[in-house]
């Protein structure tokens, strides 16, 4: 088996929510999987980096929101909620994650999957532990298996390594991918990335 590409994210990202419709059908093209990974923005852009939230930045901010309504129109998508609006806080939702990656593995990309959907697809806050149960519960998670995790205290703490993870991998925004060690930043390059792939890199 080849080794799998790395896919970093925030559950606040809305470039990462996109980067989750196309990255397993990308990576299974090229007989690769895909390891879905939470990072915290909050973290690595805004102490690790000192810079402020892209919303925020000027000029940057501004080129964000044009970026993010181009590729909707490319790719005939729609969200369900505005980008420009307040986040939720990601940490209830990065740490179950977290968690289900630590002990539940097979469960962990569903539970993404459903918290992409539900926030930015319907515009669901998923900043709460009912929200996150339901939409869990909703992606085939077992009952047992959800309120395990929610319940965990050791949850914050596997958050804390996955973070650390990502930044001593050289990830520092969301979507970040790493495929043999080569990385890759943003929801613009995978076409970059699905060609590097083809080629077998350059």
């Amino acid at each position: 088996m080849k080794p799998p590409i790395a896919f970093w994210f925030d559950f606040i990202s809305p470039f990462g929510y996109l980067a989750s419709l196309r990255i397993d059908e990308l990576a299974a093209r090229h007989g690769r999987t895909v390891d879905w990974r939470p990072l915290l923005l909050g973290v690595t852009v805004l102490k690790v980096m000192g810079l402020p939230p892209v919303p925020q930045t000027p000029l940057k901010g501004d080129h964000a929101a044009r970026q993010i309504a181009r590729y909707l129109r490319r790719h005939g998508l729609a969200l369900g909620r505005d980008p420009a609006a307040a986040p939720m806080n990601p940490l209830p939702a990065a740490r179950l994650l977290a968690w289900l990656r630590a002990n539940a593995p097979e469960h962990a990309r569903p539970m993404a999957r459903a918290v992409f959907d539900a926030h930015w697809a319907r515009g669901r806050a998923m900043d709460d532990a009912a929200a996150l149960r339901d939409e869990a519960l909703r992606a085939g998670v077992p009952a047992a298996v959800v309120d395990a995790g929610l319940a965990d205290p050791t949850a914050a703490a596997l958050l804390r390594a996955e973070v650390n993870a990502a930044i001593a991998a050289g990830a520092f925004g969301s979507p970040f991918f790493i495929v043999d060690g080569e990385p890759f930043f943003g929801v613009d390059n995978l076409e970059l990335l699905d060609e590097w792939l083809a080629r077998g890199g350059w």
